[in-house]
């Protein structure tokens, strides 16, 4: 495992120092790409998994934050700038990455932002090693991907991410997923609550995230079902009860109904802070101001402010 600087601009999503991870992975190695931003205790920035997941959902979180932080934006195995081969993507892959990303290239113990699905990865690592964070923050935490949240059984799950992952069959599936006009869709339906903020520009700039090539793979198994974390409501909640650091949830008051429900739920956790905001499953990026007023002292060490 490695790290080398990369660019200090060309490939900077958030206007950061682009580096690369050497992480090895079925006997592949995958460059994982990252950013740093700003100055000061190290703060990890995970995004959401998505078709279109990239570090930059995290920009203006980053931004805001890194007058007080070096922040730390990592696209996942994948996704966004990182490797996209055509490896076995599930749970075991993404603990593994985040437990060796996290203690060797950041300083521990160190604070974390997770959105969306990151957040069930990030509670298991901190159940594991309880030294490795030392604050916690879930942006719209989900557990279930969207044919599972749809109701789809497994074994067609397992149809559909065998299809995507297919040389032809599975290039054209994910072609018409990743249109434009379905990603604006996608966008209005569940993730963003402005929609004139879903402008050509930005929806152009989505779809070119998607057209890299093996981009289909993580997608796939994430839609599925495939990288699901933990396989019920009652195992998300378990691992929060266990974490033991300051522990911060932010909800959006417009995520749909399945996901806002285990969202509501954390709030029955004992230690658990919680705290509604405007927004769907998107709020990290569509709101990151509000996001960053909640959270901000929250994440600073005992007798700071952001003020």
């Amino acid at each position: 495992m490695s790290t080398n600087v990369l660019s200090a601009s060309s490939n900077s999503e958030i206007g950061g120092v682009v580096q690369e991870y050497s992480w090895k992975c079925e006997n592949q190695q995958l460059r994982i790409a990252y950013e740093t931003l700003g100055k000061g205790p190290q703060l990890l920035l995970l995004p959401a998994f998505s078709t279109v997941s990239m570090r930059s959902e995290m920009g203006e979180i980053g931004k805001l934050l890194s007058p007080h932080f070096q922040v730390v934006a990592v696209d996942w195995p994948g996704f966004g700038q990182s490797s996209r081969l055509g490896v076995n993507y599930g749970p075991g892959l993404y603990q593994q990455f985040l437990e060796d990303f996290v203690t060797s290239v950041l300083e521990t113990p160190v604070a974390v932002v997770a959105a969306g699905h990151s957040a069930a990865y990030v509670l298991q690592l901190a159940n594991k090693r309880q030294t490795v964070f030392s604050r916690i923050v879930l942006v719209a935490p989900t557990w279930r991907g969207p044919l599972r949240v749809m109701g789809v059984n497994q074994q067609i799950r397992g149809i559909v991410r065998e299809l995507v992952r297919s040389p032809f069959i599975g290039q054209f599936l994910y072609k018409l997923n990743t249109l434009p006009s379905f990603l604006k869709f996608m966008y209005r339906r569940h993730v963003y609550v402005d929609a004139a903020k879903l402008t050509p520009d930005f929806i152009q700039y989505k779809w070119r995230n998607t057209q890299q090539s093996g981009a289909r793979y993580a997608p796939a198994a994430f839609v599925t079902g495939t990288l699901d974390a933990v396989d019920n409501q009652a195992d998300f909640l378990a691992l929060a009860r266990g974490v033991s650091v300051p522990l911060k949830v932010v909800i959006g008051e417009s995520s749909p109904s399945k996901s806002r429900t285990d969202m509501d739920a954390m709030k029955a956790i004992p230690g658990v802070q919680t705290v509604v905001l405007p927004g769907s499953l998107g709020m990290h990026e569509e709101y990151p101001e509000a996001v960053v007023d909640t959270v901000g002292d929250f994440l600073l060490s005992s007798g700071s402010s952001l003020s």
